[in-house]
Formats: structure tokens, sequence, C-alpha cells
């Protein structure tokens, strides 16, 4: 199958540049995709752009507007908004090298696959890529994906490079305006020494296949009854927990999964999801 890149441009290294191509690392989440429907004629809905004043517009003529005060905008044409060029609109200038521990994990974003952009371009490539791997850090550009630049962290992954856009600090929440009602108080050290036996219980590799989307799949499920002509049977509530005795519900879960087997370990992966699991700590 043949994927179409998201971006492409160059990759420099001081003097060094050649030819590359961006794709997207994920398929987009969910197979499921509903659409509106009018019940009463089974027809799909048609989403018209409308003038409050004037009504129905052609989407076509319609120009983005940047809104500077209630009710005022400023209007912009495709035109105008791809008149601003920077070096990163086509050019992924590597500024910095980092070690990768010095990214917090809330920077990180999307990934993307980084490949050479023909047969010409690998010999360049090959060499940037050798010489990041060698070096152990992440390299740290920039490039502008839709009307955005982003920040770039670069990484080797297998023959090519593996990219994620990094977030900028404004775009970060401080945890401390989440976790500041949080007391400070110490947990009870005998009730954190059964948590951890049954974290201990609970640790295995990890495997991307065993994890599903299981409402998905439970969606697909309900589409392939209501095919058949089957009405949906009503699925119970979960119960609610309430949590008197903390001590006893932690004795209860170290109790539960000694029935399960033994010491309750996670079965190992099998080699090819262990050959997989060696994904970024820090995705």
């Amino acid at each position: 199958m043949a994927y179409r890149p998201t971006w492409q441009g160059h990759l420099k290294l001081s003097l060094v540049t050649c030819p590359v191509a961006l794709y997207t690392a994920t398929n987009s989440a969910g197979d499921v995709h509903f659409n509106l429907i009018n019940p009463e004629t089974n027809n799909r809905i048609k989403m018209i752009t409308t003038d409050p004043d004037t009504g129905p517009v052609e989407r076509s003529k319609l120009v983005k507007g940047y809104e500077v005060s209630k009710g005022e905008y400023i209007l912009l044409t495709n035109d105008e908004i791809n008149s601003v060029k920077l070096e990163s609109t086509k050019t992924i200038d590597i500024e910095r090298f980092v070690a990768e521990d010095q990214i917090d994990r809330l920077y990180w974003d999307n990934p993307y696959f980084l490949a050479p952009d023909g047969k010409l371009a690998q010999e360049a490539f090959g060499v940037i890529r050798t010489a990041m791997e060698k070096s152990g850090q992440i390299a740290l550009g920039r490039v502008v994906i839709g009307t955005r630049e982003r920040i770039l962290a670069l990484e080797p992954r297998g023959k090519g490079i593996l990219a994620y856009t990094i977030r900028t600090d404004a775009e970060v929440r401080k945890p401390e305006e989440i976790f500041k009602d949080i007391d400070d108080a110490k947990a009870d050290p005998a009730m954190i020494a059964i948590a951890e036996k049954i974290i201990e219980q609970q640790e295995g590799p990890f495997d991307p296949s065993q994890f599903v989307d299981r409402y998905e799949e439970a969606l697909k499920a309900l589409i392939a009854e209501k095919q058949k002509g089957h009405k949906p049977a009503k699925v119970a509530e979960p119960a609610d927990t309430n949590v008197v005795d903390l001590m006893s519900a932690l004795r209860a879960s170290l109790a539960g999964k000694d029935k399960e087997g033994g010491k309750g370990k996670a079965k190992p992966a099998p080699p090819k999801a262990a050959a997989r699991a060696g994904t970024r700590k820090a995705g």
C-alpha cells in the first residue's frame, strides 16, 4: 500500500541536506464512523453553510477570519495565508541535540516516520541518520504542518527516523494547577506494602496487540445485531464502588490475585510482541 506523505521537503544538518518525506505513524482512531440520518426518511443530513442574514453560501466563496473584537474580523484568503513563508515550511533544520530524558513526557505529541524522498536522497539521509544514532541523543528541529510551526524531535528507528511533534510550553498546563488541592498526608506504609505486592503481581511486558478498543468492538457487535434484526439487549449499569475500608479492599485484591494463579505474574509476550515492545518510553 502506497502511503501519502503529510509533508515533503528537506532535512538539514548544518550544510548537509537531503529530500525527505514525513508520514503519519498511526492510523486514524476507530473504524466505526456515524452519519447523521433523518429517521423519518432514512436520508443522510447535509450540512449547509449559511449566512444568518443572506442564507446559504457556497463553501468555495468563504474566507478565513481572525476575530480581533466581538463581531469584528480580519479576513484572510488562502493565498494570503500561504504567502507566509518560513524556512521550516520546506526544511527541517536540526538546531540542537538533547538527551531524551530532558524532554518531559507532557511535551511529546504525535508520531511520524521520516524517510528519504527518492533514491538520490538515501546516501545523505543515511549519513545524518547514522550520525544521530551514534550520538545517542534526540535531534530537535522545526517544521510547518498545516498553519503551524511545530518543534520536531527526531531519533533513528529501524532504517529511518521516528519524528515526534513536541508541544510548546504555552500548550502544556502546569500540573500544580490541577494537583494543588491534594493534601500532603502520608499514606499508611502497611497499605503501600500491600499495594506494591498487587503491582508486582500485575507486572509484565508491554504487548500493544493485547490492548483493543473494547467500546468500538461493542459498537460493532451492536451494529451486527441490528443488521440481523435483533433488538439490542439492555446492558446493566456498573455498580458504584464505595470503598469504606481501604485496608480490607487492598487485602481482598491481593487475595483475589493469589487465587487467580500463584503469584499472578503476567505471561511473557511472544517473541514477535516482545520485539515490538521496544517502543519509546516517553511516547
